[in-house]
């Protein structure tokens, strides 16, 4: 009770509020908050490491008068090669550690003798991925409802209009997180090539107008510039093949996800419907 009289209401969920500090979502894990630190250093080493191998071979650093400009590329395509691989590295490992939890937590839904036990489950143990958050969400809003009713204008209808509702902003929000990053990788895979290609074309016509100052056009003296202007677009390959073939794998991951999140979703509102009218007719009885 507040001080005018009037009973306090709960807090009502939306999409842009989880339920972390009911479930504790707010509170990631040690290893997950260890995680961005560790892909970004792993993306550093396979930087550096191609870097050293390309130095060893002798591919780097450029030479001519306009290496200048070649170094500028190989930093952007160098920046683009970090980032492509900390995305694949930080999603690869977090969608593998949440499709266990997943399979953990699955298991002991579907095993559990009611609601009520997976309530209390993620009351001890927190939420640490899709489905649970799921879960949680729909229990949560289906108690809300109960308790509180219809008290703001994104809690009208009935419950279950209300838990539908919840449902859908947990799928899109979970969607959302999935997709986060893709944008950037797909970005990177159709991009590097042509910053590669950008340097090939600006090596080759530099290397020409060179020969043509020189008046020579010997076989020797065009193969060793036109060569080297030719290791960009190899360059801006290496970078682009490892972001296509990322993108391509995490978004086929996330469709099948997002496929088995949806199922449960369908099955979990199912089960609160059913439990309702299962209450419902007791209670007339």
């Amino acid at each position: 009770m507040g001080h005018d009289g009037r009973q306090h209401r709960g807090p009502a969920i939306s999409s842009t509020s989880p339920l972390s500090s009911h479930f504790g979502l707010g509170h990631p894990r040690r290893p997950e908050r260890l995680l961005p630190a560790l892909a970004a250093a792993l993306a550093a080493v396979i930087v550096l490491a191609t870097a050293t191998w390309l130095w060893v071979a002798g591919e780097l650093p450029p030479r001519g008068p306009r290496a200048h400009y070649f170094l500028y590329l190989l930093v952007v395509l160098a920046l683009m090669s970090a980032i492509s691989w900390y995305l694949i590295i930080y999603k690869g490992i977090t969608q593998v550690m949440q499709q266990r939890r997943s399979k953990r937590f699955l298991d002991f839904f579907w095993s559990a003798t009611s609601l009520e036990a997976v309530q209390n489950e993620l009351n001890v143990h927190g939420v640490d991925e899709p489905f649970g958050h799921l879960t949680a969400h729909s229990l949560h809003a289906q108690a809300h409802h109960e308790k509180f009713g219809a008290a703001k204008l994104e809690e009208a209808g009935s419950q279950q209009e209300f838990l539908t509702r919840t449902i859908k902003k947990v799928l899109d929000e979970e969607t959302t997180k999935l997709e986060n990053g893709l944008t950037m990788l797909a970005t990177i895979g159709a991009t590097a090539p042509f910053v590669g290609l950008f340097g090939t074309v600006w090596g080759v016509y530099h290397a020409l107008v060179a020969i043509g100052m020189t008046g020579s056009g010997m076989l020797d003296k065009v193969a060793g510039p036109v060569g080297e202007a030719l290791i960009m677009t190899g360059i801006g390959l290496a970078v682009a093949l490892p972001a296509v073939m990322g993108y391509n794998w995490l978004t086929r991951s996330n469709r099948v996800l997002s496929a088995k999140l949806d199922a449960f979703a369908f099955e979990l509102l199912t089960f609160l419907s059913m439990g309702r009218a299962l209450q419902a007719s007791q209670q007339r009885r």
